[in-house]
Order: C-alpha cells, then sequence, then structure tokens
C-alpha cells in the first residue's frame, strides 16, 4: 500500500490545487484548501515538485462546502466549488494584488473597488465540450476533459452551463449514440443568447438525411437550433434556420446581434454589470472622444456612443468589425466608427490612430497590450478604463503605464466572470499624471 503523508496546506495554485512545502519540497495536492492538515498519496514525482492527492482531511478549512456537482471529484471545467464564494473572491483579489506587486512593481489602491457578482450556477452562455466515442464503456461521452486532461470526464449534468444545455447532457449522448457517424463528431460548440441556444456540431464526415432528421426532431423537442461545422469555422452554416442570437444591455437600451462562434463575455449578467462599471469609471462626457481598442462587436463602444460624442472601436478580426457596424446600425447609433488593425503591433500610422481621443477603453486578450500601452504618452489620453482577463500581463501593462507613460493607479476592482474557476479578470483605472 502506498505511503500515506501528513501536509498543511498554505495556498492556492494557478488551477486550484493546494500548495504545501513538504521536506522543502512544493508538493501540488488536488482537493486542499489553504489552512487544512491533509494525508495525502504522492501520484507524480520530480526534481521541481510533487503531485499528490488527498485522501483524508484532518483539519478543514472554515471556507470548504460540499460542492453542487456531482462530477467535480473527476471533471476539470471548474475545479472550486469545494470553496465559498466569498473565499474564492478573496483569492482572486489576492491573486491580482501579489500580481501587480510581482510583475508591476505597483503599490495597488489602498481600497479596491466591489467584487462584481452574479449568480454562480448556470451562468456560462457559451462553452466549448467534447465528444467522443469510449470503446471501454461502449457508449458516446460528452463533456469536458477530467482534471487529467487525457480523457472526457463521464457526466450527466453540469451546473455552471446555461441550464438549456446543462440539464440535457445525457440526452445528447444519447442522440449522437443513434446518428450514422458517431465516432466523428469530436466536439459541439456552445452558444445561448436571450432568444435562442445554438449548439455547433463539428463533424468529420457527412451526415445522412436520417441523422438530419434526428437532429432536427431533437432541436424542436429541446428548443435547440443546430448548426453543422464540416471544415474549419468559415464552414459553419446553419442545418435548417438561422438564428438569430442576441443580448440586450438595458442600461443602455442596446440589442446586439452575435454568430453562434463569435466572442462574447461568457457570463451575461457580469457582462452587463462590467458595461455599465466601465462607463461609469470613464466619467463620460457627452464631449469626449472614446477610443475602444480590441472592441469586438461593440459590446463596450455602443454603451460608451449613448453617452459620448463620437467613439471609434479598434479590432483586429474583419467579421467582427462588421459585426460592430451591424449592431451601430440595429440600435440607430450614428456617432461610432469602426476599423481593423493588428493591434498586437502597437498603434499604426492608419488615420484613426493619428486622431485625438480624451479617453481610451482597453480590452485585450489573455496576451495584453504591452505594445499599445508603450505608446499611451504619445497618444495622449487622460483616462484610461483597463478590462483584463489575465493578471499576469494586466499587471506588466499597469508597470509601463506607471512607470513609463505618465499614469496613476486609480482604481482596481475583480470582476467573478467564472465562478468556481481560477479566472481572474479585473478592472481598472488609470488617470494621467499632473504636470
Amino acid at each position: 500500500m502506498q505511503e500515506t503523508i501528513k501536509a498543511t496546506i498554505t495556498s492556492l495554485a494557478h488551477d486550484g490545487r493546494g500548495v504545501a512545502h513538504v521536506n522543502g519540497k512544493a508538493v501540488f495536492i488536488e482537493g486542499a484548501l489553504p489552512g487544512e492538515e491533509v494525508n495525502f498519496q504522492c501520484t507524480h514525482r520530480s526534481r521541481q515538485f510533487d503531485q499528490g492527492q488527498m485522501v483524508e482531511i484532518l483539519h478543514a478549512s472554515p471556507d470548504r462546502v460540499e460542492p453542487r456537482c456531482l462530477h467535480t471529484d473527476v471533471c476539470g471545467g471548474c475545479r472550486l466549488q469545494h470553496l465559498t464564494p466569498e473565499a474564492q473572491l478573496r483569492d482572486k483579489q489576492q491573486i491580482i494584488l501579489e500580481q501587480l506587486e510581482h510583475f508591476g512593481k505597483i503599490t495597488p489602491p489602498a481600497e479596491l473597488l466591489p467584487p462584481m457578482t452574479a449568480a454562480i450556477w448556470g451562468y456560462r452562455r457559451k462553452a466549448r465540450m467534447s465528444v467522443r466515442y469510449v470503446t471501454k464503456k461502449n457508449r458516446v461521452l460528452v463533456g469536458f476533459h477530467e482534471k487529467n486532461g487525457r480523457y472526457i470526464a463521464d457526466i450527466k449534468s453540469c451546473v455552471v452551463l446555461h441550464p438549456a444545455v446543462g440539464t440535457i447532457i445525457t440526452e445528447l449522448e444519447d442522440l449522437i449514440a443513434k446518428i450514422s457517424i458517431y465516432r466523428a463528431i469530436p466536439q459541439i460548440e456552445v452558444a445561448v443568447g436571450d432568444n435562442a441556444t445554438v449548439l455547433v456540431l463539428r463533424h468529420l464526415q457527412a451526415f445522412t438525411e436520417e441523422d438530419k432528421a434526428l437532429l432536427l426532431a431533437f432541436g424542436a423537442q429541446h428548443n435547440i437550433i443546430w448548426y453543422l461545422q464540416p471544415g474549419n469555422e468559415s464552414t459553419v452554416a446553419p442545418l435548417e434556420k438561422r438564428a438569430a442570437l442576441t443580448y440586450a444591455l438595458p442600461a443602455f437600451d442596446l440589442v446586439m446581434d452575435f454568430e453562434p462562434l463569435d466572442f462574447v463575455q461568457i457570463n451575461a449578467e457580469i457582462n452587463k454589470k462590467l458595461v455599465s462599471r466601465a462607463v461609469e469609471l470613464l466619467e463620460v462626457t457627452p464631449n469626449d472622444r472614446i477610443l475602444d481598442l480590441f472592441c469586438g462587436l461593440g459590446n463596450f463602444s455602443l454603451a460608451l456612443a449613448r453617452k459620448a460624442a463620437h467613439v471609434v472601436g479598434v479590432e483586429g478580426s474583419k467579421e467582427m468589425v462588421l459585426r460592430a457596424k451591424h449592431n451601430a446600425t440595429r440600435n440607430n447609433i450614428t456617432n461610432a466608427e469602426f476599423f481593423m488593425a493588428d493591434l498586437s503591433e502597437g498603434l499604426t500610422q492608419a488615420p484613426w490612430a493619428q486622431q485625438k481621443y480624451d479617453k481610451l477603453l482597453l480590452d485585450p486578450a489573455r496576451t495584453g497590450a504591452f505594445e499599445l500601452v508603450q505608446k499611451m504618452a504619445k497618444l495622449g489620453v487622460s483616462r484610461i478604463v483597463y478590462v483584463s482577463c489575465n493578471p499576469a500581463t494586466f499587471a506588466r501593462d499597469a508597470g509601463e503605464l506607471v512607470h513609463n507613460q505618465g499614469y496613476v493607479l486609480q482604481e482596481l476592482g475583480i470582476l467573478d466572470m467564472f465562478p468556481h474557476t481560477k479566472h481572474v479578470e479585473s478592472i481598472a483605472v488609470f488617470v494621467k499624471k499632473k504636470k
């Protein structure tokens, strides 16, 4: 029988495992929480660190709760359901503060903005689920990968997915098992709008007419609209009828159209609060000219346009620029323009980059916006709102803004876009130093 080792957990790793130190070496222990004393068994050893599986809690953390999901021990989709929501928020705040000090060499504001929260169950409106026929089980599995990443977790439901999909996992498995090409369907893309639910089926062989009939009957029963994807993303097309997917931003009298594979914020309720807070923190006036970089389909731009004199949105995807223009027209907004540019190259010589702006909104991908923030002194905006999905790149960019570009970090807060996960999203305000 394998040896059991006692350890005290001091912190959480980036993937949600508890961190302990045994004989001077770090050990990452699945299922353990900070402050707990546990017995664990070592599952992997290396020169730098070990990995372990908890077998017994000797002293439980007061922040430990019973997970709502029946599959948390196996599924890697969300790994912190055993930690109270309040403790999750504290941990995420601590991560952003530590990253700011470590990478940005910045002392954060003395008081943080209140964490932005919403419902913690059924919040996920976009997801990619894996599909596989498992010979040993003699059945099709639909779900997310196991914590070890190698196999698809055998789940019956998902409590963080929107209920329109999260409650019908078993029914989806049974449906695909009946399809003639069940071995040639690797994934399902989920997109839930305010008005419709779309499932995009990736398939490596052609469906028969009988297969399509099965899909349509299932769709009618569960209020699902099917799209098919035989190749890359450009091949995505509706099986029978196109879904006009929408989401609303009622505070700004906006209804946004989006396509099933478009990027939209995962959490609809948090997105509503985020857009409102971003507009508030930018302190928009009727005379402001605002630049929105990484604007996507106009999520922030069009809300800002309701308050400002003029908004320019810039995005690297041609499809997203077209969608932003469409959404402006749909909402009768005439004071917003949209341009395509590769923002990873920084500010270009394009006409939009040579204009004068009062304020800036930044919402980059996980890689951050370092090439852009290096030019902020030249752009000269008085106020920047930075929305981030990566604490490390945010801290790096914040350091550049504060130490080299003449800005002060004035406000900072987290938003719980992904409850029960270690994903940390934040919003910050930088203001130009007065000379």
